[in-house]
Parts: C-alpha cells; structure tokens; sequence
C-alpha cells in the first residue's frame, strides 16, 4: 500500500487559474512519486490534486461532509462521509502519513493548526507537514517564534512552494 498525503486547501480556485493548476501538477507528481492522496472530496484545490492523481494512475481519497450537501468530485475514487466538519478534519488526518497545506481561507487555516497542534504536542507520531511558502511563511516565522519562547519544537513545518522541492521532502521523511 502506498503512503497517502493528505492536501489540504481552498475549494475556491477554478480550473485555468494558478492555485488549480500548481495543485493538480502537485496530485500528478505525488501519483508519479508513487504517494495516493486525500483531501476534502469537493472542489478547487482538493478537484484539482485529485485530478492530478487521477491522472497519475493512483488511488484518490475524498473524505466529505453530509451536511454541505455536495457530491465529491469526479475524480474521488473513494469518498469517506462524515457527519461533522471536526469528524472529517479527524479522519483526514488520521488517513495522512504526511500532510501538505495550500493556500485557504478560515477552513484550512483550521485544519492547518489541528494537524501542527497535534503535532506540536505529540499527539501524533512525526509526519512531515508542508504549507505553501508564499502563503503561510508569516504565520509559520511568527509561531515558530512563540515555540522558541515556550521551549517546544519548533520547525515543525516545512515551507515550499516548489512541487519538486516538496515531493523530495517527502520521499525523505516517508521512506526512512
């Protein structure tokens, strides 16, 4: 069985534009790398990694919530419901053994800092977490900091916007 990241990030982002695009390229190169992948099973970027792998050839995993009353989108080869936006936020961190963090709003920022939380007090075991350097990098400097002052681990994410660089890092962490 292969190693599943998990991709967490905006349902906004269209086909065409730049967010879409750099996650469907993210999807394929993971599927290429021989990673299957899980997000949140609706659209933007989580349409968009899915569709990457698709066309990768590996297994796609889309962990979805009854309440939004949406169907995942085409290219979930398997959907996982739940009944509560914390049981999916459970599950697809459960399901990763790593996790990458695109860019997002309020909800992603959300399961952002569960998966670093976690982490962070070693309720989970080490699993490499990426976010999008462009995107994330204040916010990563500015809590690093504060885990400095407060004696904890700090560098636990890694920043990258560059889908070789973040594939690399991976491969790294995951086949040790």
């Amino acid at each position: 069985m292969n190693k599943i990241i998990t991709i967490f990030g905006s349902s906004f982002p269209k086909p065409g534009k730049d967010e879409y695009e750099f996650a469907c390229n993210l999807g394929k190169k993971l599927g290429k790398s021989g990673f299957d992948i899980c997000n949140g099973g609706f659209y933007g970027t989580m349409e968009a990694s899915a569709k990457g792998a698709a066309e990768a050839g590996i297994s796609t995993i889309g962990v979805t919530i009854d309440s939004f009353g949406l169907k995942a989108n085409k290219f979930i080869q398997t959907e996982i419901k739940c009944k509560n936006l914390f049981e999916r936020i459970s599950k697809l961190i459960e399901l990763g053994d790593g996790y990458i963090i695109l860019k997002g709003g309020t909800g992603t920022l959300l399961e952002f800092s569960a998966v670093w939380e976690l982490a962070n007090k070693k309720m989970i075991k080490k699993k490499p977490l990426v976010a999008y350097k462009d995107y994330w990098n204040d916010l990563v400097k500015l809590i690093d900091q504060r885990m400095i002052l407060e004696k904890r681990d700090k560098g636990i994410v890694f920043l990258s916007d560059n889908i070789e660089e973040i594939v690399s890092y991976l491969k790294f962490c995951l086949e040790k």
